[in-house]
C-alpha cells in the first residue's frame, strides 16, 4: 500500500518503537489492547494504515483513462473471493475493476484483508448501473470476454485482446444473460470433470487474468 498509494495514507498506527520508512506520515503509538480493539485478525502484525478511500469508487462514472484491462465481478458475494480477485488483478497490472452493487463490499474488513494491501493499486468502481459501464467500455473499444461454464471458446483469446473487459461471475449462478448476450467472446476453462466439476471463482479468474498477461 505505501508502495502502490502513497497518497492515500493519512497516518501509521503502530505498537512499540516507531516503524522506520514511515517517516513521512503521521505516527500513532497504541497498546496492544487497542490495536486488537480494532483489527479484524486474531493475530496482528503491530501496524495499521489509516486511509482515504478512493473518489470515485461508489459512482457509476468511469476514468477517464481507463487502462488496457479491466476486471468485471457479477454478484460475486464472498469478501474472500472478491478481496483475492482484486488481489490477482494487481498482480497481472489490471488497471480497474467494476463490481455490481450485489457483489461484496471492496472495501469490507474481509476483503481488505485478502487483498493484501492491493486494494489501492488500482481504481475500483461498486455500482448497479454496471451495465452502463461495460456498454460505454465497449464504445471505447474494449473487448467483453465473458468466463462461461458453456462458452464454446478456449481462453487463447484472452492473450490476442489489448482491451480488454474481463467479465466473471456469482458463485452459484455464473453470468447474467444480460451480460453474456453483451458479451463479444465467450471462454471456457477445461477441467477434468469426473474429479472436478467446476473451478472456484478466484481461481478461474487468476488463471483468465494470467492468460490475458501473456502477449
Amino acid at each position: 500500500m505505501v508502495a502502490s498509494s502513497p497518497r492515500s495514507i493519512l497516518e501509521i498506527l503502530y505498537i512499540g518503537d516507531p516503524p522506520s520508512g514511515y517517516s513521512r506520515y503521521a505516527l500513532r503509538s497504541l497498546t496492544p489492547a487497542q490495536i486488537k480493539s480494532i483489527s479484524s485478525t486474531v493475530v496482528s502484525q503491530g501496524i495499521m494504515a489509516v486511509v482515504q478511500l478512493p473518489a470515485g469508487t461508489y459512482t457509476d462514472e468511469l476514468p477517464a483513462k481507463a487502462g488496457a484491462r479491466v476486471l468485471l465481478l457479477e454478484d460475486i458475494q464472498d469478501p474472500g473471493n472478491v478481496g483475492t480477485l482484486i488481489r490477482t488483478a494487481a498482480a497481472f497490472d489490471y488497471s480497474g475493476i467494476i463490481l455490481t452493487g450485489k457483489c461484496a463490499d471492496p472495501f469490507s474488513p474481509k476483503c481488505v484483508q485478502s487483498t493484501a494491501g492491493s486494494a489501492l493499486s488500482l481504481w475500483i468502481r461498486r455500482t448497479a448501473s454496471y451495465l452502463d459501464l461495460v456498454d460505454e467500455l465497449r464504445r471505447r473499444g474494449y473487448i467483453l470476454v465473458a468466463a462461461d461454464l458453456r462458452g464454446p471458446q478456449g481462453p487463447s483469446i484472452l492473450k490476442e485482446t489489448d482491451r480488454l473487459v474481463l467479465a466473471l461471475g456469482n458463485e452459484a449462478a455464473g453470468l447474467s444473460d444480460a451480460l453474456l448476450k453483451r458479451s463479444d467472446h465467450k471462454v471456457k476453462i477445461s477441467v477434468a470433470g469426473a474429479k472436478a466439476e467446476s473451478l472456484n471463482v478466484a481461481a478461474c479468474g487468476a488463471i483468465c487474468m494470467y492468460l490475458s498477461s501473456l502477449k
